[in-house]
């Protein structure tokens, strides 16, 4: 399938993602885009994606969350569920979970329920240095111990429907392959929030980018991702990922929900 990818294009201009308002739902960026029209594969249909050499993988996870809009319930019964996955898919010994965000297509039900909306730019959520300060941010006095060995950071994404049988049809995620992402594509862009200031990268446009996506997610599946990776032994370290806007979806599809929960996994 073809279809645009938003990219950022370097002219030098101080790149800035700004959050704020209620629940840090409002967004500011700065920094012009550009749109190319890309050969967007099939993820399904790839049988050789691994987390470590691509990425990111799609894996089957069936969740007991009853009500992904209930924060206690997330992390009462959701954080467990994704320590536990992120150890057996990447292999961590240890895994902290730290934040997640909940994601609508709809306005009135952003502004109702205080979520984000999907983020239509190729991105990716860390960078070299924003990485490690992450730990050093939430893990304390043992964070310097901590940054002694490998860590990563890793995501998960799934669908947030009620109806389990529900599949995201509209502004499904897009994974760029990390292995076709080079250095110079990943352009720094300040991250603003409310109390501190962080870092994340835009991607620059290169048409050897190759770029995957899972049709008809279900919440019984999720994307396992890495946005860092502090090996730098020839495994993916970076993952940039947007949202599309889908040729094929059905002018009736329902607005996409979505979660993606953010951890720290120690190696």
């Amino acid at each position: 399938m073809q279809a645009d990818i938003t990219y950022t294009r370097d002219t030098g201009e101080k790149l800035v993602n700004e959050t704020f308002g209620p629940n840090n739902i409002r967004r500011r960026t700065s920094g012009p885009e550009e749109r190319h029209r890309m050969e967007i594969a099939n993820g399904r249909q790839a049988r050789d994606l691994a987390l470590d050499a691509n990425g990111f993988v799609l894996v089957a996870h069936r969740t007991a969350v009853q009500d992904f809009f209930d924060a206690e319930e997330l992390k009462r019964v959701y954080y467990a569920e994704v320590e536990a996955l992120i150890r057996q898919v990447a292999g961590a010994s240890r895994v902290v979970v730290f934040d997640h965000t909940l994601r609508s297509g709809s306005e009135g039900e952003r502004e109702a329920k205080l979520i984000r909306e999907p983020v239509l730019s190729a991105h990716n959520d860390y960078t070299e240095w924003s990485g490690p300060q992450r730990v050093r941010d939430l893990m304390g006095p043992q964070a310097d111990k901590l940054l002694e060995r490998r860590f990563a950071i890793i995501q998960v994404w799934r669908a947030a429907y009620a109806n389990a049988a529900d599949p995201i049809k509209s502004n499904p995620l897009a994974m760029a392959d990390a292995r076709s992402v080079a250095p110079d594509d990943l352009l720094i862009a300040e991250r603003r929030y409310p109390n501190r200031v962080g870092q994340t990268y835009r991607l620059k446009y290169s048409p050897g980018h190759r770029w995957f996506y899972f049709p008809e997610m279900r919440r019984d599946e999720a994307i396992v991702f890495k946005v860092y990776d502090s090996a730098k032994d020839g495994r993916a370290r970076f993952t940039p990922h947007t949202s599309f806007d889908d040729p094929t979806t059905p002018p009736d599809a329902p607005p996409r929900q979505s979660i993606e929960a953010r951890a720290l996994a120690f190696f």
